[in-house]
């Protein structure tokens, strides 16, 4: 099963809005949340700065740099309708906001139109990410900023022991999502060869044991991938959906995954 995300205009329109649901719910998380605020933290806004927010997804991101200190306008880009009209009625009431269709390998914007260009768990979905990271240097001003924000997706872990049947839902999904679960460990080289001088690179980690809403997400998906796949039948994806379940009832349930962000520049 290929990565859906690398391919969005061509996904089901049921699974489509399985994906805006998760999404939403992944940015909704208190730590989600802290991490974006952590990076956002690193980066030097100049006054009025413009930001491009490139894979905006259903819009979380962008809604909250258009709120950050000293950003005068967000624009959002994404290769999907369907994620851009949920971005748009999600941000109706942010008057700096703009959401527009197009793919971050080939920008439609001119050189030097941005001072911050961000990938928020964008990239490792990109087949050939180092053209994405080609164009944000292009259409970032001298001295502006690159931030990249992603998961370390070969750490995902839902075990609590040896040969543990989750761990399968947590490889399955990872295969099922991600086009490059190692694309983090060579982020600092691709963002070398594209012309940018490193800031800093720091590693978050996201664990989830009480209401892991947004990896239970994770584990239903992996379950279903491997039904797709002949691996397993219904009745197992089912079962072991139950059992993430009730691990959570019994407080026994553990999901964690490494993200990493990157900060660079576009030298003078």
């Amino acid at each position: 099963m290929p990565d859906p995300y690398a391919d969005i205009t061509k996904v089901d329109p049921e699974i489509l809005q399985i994906l805006v649901s998760a999404l939403e719910t992944r940015a909704a998380d208190p730590r989600q949340k802290a991490m974006r605020e952590a990076y956002f933290s690193w980066v030097n806004f100049p006054q009025a700065a413009k930001v491009l927010d490139a894979g905006c997804g259903t819009g979380a991101v962008s809604r909250d740099l258009a709120g950050w200190a000293n950003v005068a306008e967000v624009v959002g880009i994404d290769p999907s309708p369907v994620f851009l009209e949920k971005a748009r009625e999600l941000a109706a009431d942010v008057p700096n906001l703009r959401f527009e269709e197009g793919d971050a390998r080939c920008l439609p914007y001119g050189d030097a139109t941005f001072d911050l260009v961000i990938f928020h768990t964008c990239l490792c979905h990109v087949p050939g990410p180092e053209k994405a990271l080609e164009e944000a240097y292009r259409v970032l001003r001298p001295d502006g900023t690159l931030a990249v924000f992603d998961g370390d997706y070969a750490t995902t872990t839902f075990a609590i022991g040896d040969h543990d049947p989750l761990e399968d839902c947590a490889d399955a999904v990872i295969a099922a999502l991600v086009q490059d679960r190692w694309l983090v460990r060579r982020l600092p080289s691709l963002a070398r060869s594209a012309g940018f001088r490193m800031e800093r690179f720091d590693s978050h980690g996201y664990a989830q044991t009480s209401e892991p809403d947004y990896l239970l997400t994770l584990i239903d998906r992996g379950a279903d991938a491997l039904a797709g796949w002949g691996r397993i039948d219904t009745a197992m994806a089912e079962a072991l959906k139950k059992e993430a379940r009730r691990r959570v009832d019994d407080g026994e349930f553990f999901g964690f995954i490494a993200f990493a962000s990157l900060i660079a520049r576009k030298p003078m």
